[in-house]
C-alpha cells in the first residue's frame, strides 16, 4: 500500500483518486480552494442555480466505467442522466435554423435537408462517415492509452480521409477544418456547424487539423447528456465516491513545491507549517510514495516524452448567468448555438496578432428544463457562453453583446431579465489555477503535435500529471480518462497500455 499525494480536486484528479483508493492505496488530496470540482462549479442566488463550467456531458460511458470500477452503485444510482433532444438548435448568420436530433445520423441528415435544402444532409452525413474513420484510427492512442513514446507518429499523420479536391489545376486534400468546410461541405451554414465544434474548445478552424472531425463525430455518435440538478451534481457524485473509498481531502492547502530525492518524487510542500510525516496533518511537508499533479501546475520538471509541450495560447470563456421572469416555453431546446454573422471578424479577434473580445461572437444558449434550478415554474435560468481571449478584461459592452446575440434565439430576452451574473476569465483562473483562465482542448492528432498534451508520466519517477492540461486533454470525458490512465500507470507500472 503506497501513500499518494494528489494536488488539486479537479474532476480528473478525483477520478484518479477514487481508482487508486480502490486499488488499496492511501490517497490524500490537497486542494488550494475550499471545494472540489475544478471548473465544474455552481452559482446560486434567489432560488436560481447555474453551472459555471461545462453545461453538458458527452461520452457518459467514461463516468459509468469509473463508478463500476470503484463501487457497487452505478453512476445512474448516484445522478440522474438525461439525454438531451434535440442535441442542439442552430441559428445561422442568414437566419436559417435547424434542430439536430441526438445521436441519430439519419435524423440529422433529414433535418439538414429540410432546413437547408438538399444535398446539405447528404454532405454532412458523408462527412460523418469520414469522421468515423478518423475516430477509429485515433481513439485508442488519443483517449485510452498512455501517450506513446513514439508520439511523433501521431503528430505527423493526418487520420482524416479527406476527399480529393481539384483546385487551380491541382488535386489537393483538406488539411484543416476550414478546408473541409470549404471543399467538402460547400455550404457556409454547414461550415459554421463544423467550425463551431472547434470554436467551442477555443480552436481556430483555419489552422486546426482535419482530424478535429472527431469532435462533431463524438457528439453525433454517442449523444449529449445533462445531469439533473446541474453538472455540479456529477462532481458531487465523484467526490462522494472518493469519500466512500476513504480518500482524505485537505481543503485550503496550497502546494508550493513537489519534493524530489534521487530523481524521484517523495512528497509535497504546503504553504506554512512545520515538517510532518505524510498524512499526519498540520505540517508544511507531506511525504508520499507517488505524487499526482495537474498538468498546469507551475515548475513541473520535464515530461518523460521530452519534446511534447502543453497546448499554448488557448482562449478562455465569458459566461453570463441570467435569471429570467416568465416560464420556460414548452418545447424549448436545451442548447441553442447562435452563430456569428461575422465569421472572419470573430476569428481575427480571437486568434489574430492582438486578441480581443469579438464584437459579434458565436453564443451558446443553455436553457435546461430542470425545476431544481429555478425558484418556481414562473421563472427560467439561462446561461450564455462565448469564447474570449485568455486574460481578457471584459466590460459591460461585451456582456451586452452576448445578450443581444442571444436574443436571436430568445426573443424578448432583455425584457425578461431580473438580474445577471458575469463569470470572466479571471474567475476561471482563480478556480482552476490556469493562467489567464485558459481552457484546455482535447488532444488531437496531426498538426505536428501542436494539439497533443504532455504524457501523464514525467521525467521524475513517481510523479504523474492528470487533468485537462495532460494527456488526453480538456473536457469532462477526457478528464475522466486522464484519471484512469494515471491510476493504471501507478497500479500496473510503465507497461500499462490502457483499457482493452
Amino acid at each position: 500500500m503506497a501513500g499518494i499525494a494528489v494536488i488539486g480536486a479537479g474532476t480528473g484528479a478525483l477520478a484518479a483518486a477514487a481508482r487508486l483508493a480502490v486499488a488499496g492505496h492511501r490517497v490524500t488530496v490537497y486542494e488550494r480552494t475550499q471545494t472540489y470540482g475544478g471548473a465544474v462549479r455552481r452559482f446560486e442566488r434567489d432560488g436560481f442555480g447555474f453551472d459555471t463550467g461545462p453545461g453538458l456531458l458527452p461520452l457518459p460511458a467514461v463516468y459509468r466505467d469509473l463508478f463500476v470500477k470503484t463501487g457497487k452503485e452505478p453512476l445512474e444510482a448516484c445522478v440522474e442522466l438525461v439525454q438531451v433532444d434535440p442535441s442542439a438548435r442552430h441559428v445561422f448568420a442568414d437566419g436559417t435554423e435547424v434542430a439536430l436530433p441526438n445521436a441519430s445520423r439519419a435524423g440529422v441528415v433529414t433535418a439538414l435537408d429540410e432546413a437547408l435544402g438538399a444535398p446539405a444532409g447528404q454532405r454532412w452525413g458523408d462527412f460523418l462517415v469520414r469522421a468515423r474513420e478518423a475516430w477509429d484510427r485515433t481513439r485508442r492512442p488519443l483517449l485510452e492509452e498512455p501517450l506513446w513514446d513514439d508520439w511523433s507518429v501521431l503528430a505527423a499523420r493526418e487520420p482524416y480521409p479527406a476527399v480529393p479536391h481539384k483546385r487551380l489545376l491541382r488535386t489537393r486534400r483538406a488539411g484543416t477544418l476550414a478546408e473541409v468546410g470549404a471543399w467538402e461541405l460547400r455550404d457556409p451554414r454547414l461550415t459554421a456547424l463544423l467550425e463551431g465544434h472547434a470554436l467551442a474548445y477555443g480552436l481556430d478552424p483555419r489552422v486546426t487539423p482535419a482530424s478535429a472531425a472527431v469532435l462533431p463525430y463524438m457528439e453525433h455518435a454517442f449523444g449529449t447528456w445533462y445531469v439533473r440538478g446541474g453538472m455540479r451534481e456529477l462532481a458531487r457524485a465523484v467526490y462522494e465516491r472518493c469519500l466512500a473509498r476513504r480518500v482524505e481531502f485537505v481543503f485550503g492547502a496550497e502546494v508550493t513545491r513537489i519534493l524530489e530525492k534521487d530523481g524521484r518524487a517523495v512528497g509535497v510542500e504546503l504553504a506554512g507549517g512545520t515538517a510532518q510525516a505524510f498524512g499526519s496533518g498540520g505540517g508544511a511537508v507531506r511525504e508520499a510514495d507517488f505524487v499526482v499533479a495537474p498538468g498546469s501546475v507551475g515548475g513541473l520538471p520535464a515530461r518523460a516524452d521530452g519534446e511534447v509541450a502543453p497546448q499554448q495560447g488557448l482562449p478562455s470563456r465569458l459566461t453570463v448567468l441570467l435569471a429570467l421572469r416568465g416560464a420556460r416555453p414548452e418545447g424549448t431546446a436545451h442548447r441553442t448555438v447562435v452563430h456569428t454573422v461575422d465569421r472572419d471578424g470573430e476569428l481575427e479577434s480571437l486568434f489574430g496578432a492582438t486578441p480581443s473580445v469579438p464584437a459579434r461572437p458565436t453564443v451558446t444558449v443553455l436553457r435546461p428544463d430542470d425545476p431544481a434550478l429555478v425558484p418556481d415554474g414562473d421563472h427560467e435560468a439561462v446561461t450564455l457562453g462565448a469564447v474570449v481571449p485568455a486574460g481578457a478584461k471584459t466590460r459591460e459592452e461585451h456582456v451586452d453583446a452576448l445578450v443581444a446575440v442571444a436574443e436571436r434565439a430568445v426573443p424578448g430576452l432583455r425584457d425578461r431579465v431580473l438580474w445577471r451574473e458575469v463569470r470572466t476569465p479571471a474567475d476561471i483562473a482563480r478556480e482552476t489555477g490556469a493562467a489567464g483562465g485558459a481552457v484546455p482542448a482535447p488532444a488531437l492528432a496531426a498538426a505536428g503535435g501542436r494539439l497533443l498534451h504532455p504524457a501523464n508520466s514525467t521525467a521524475v519517477q513517481g510523479l504523474f500529471t492528470v487533468g485537462g492540461w495532460s494527456h488526453p486533454g480538456g473536457g469532462l470525458p477526457h478528464a475522466g480518462m486522464s484519471g484512469a490512465l494515471v491510476s493504471g500507470l501507478i497500479v500496473e507500472g510503465p507497461r500499462f497500455r490502457g483499457s482493452q
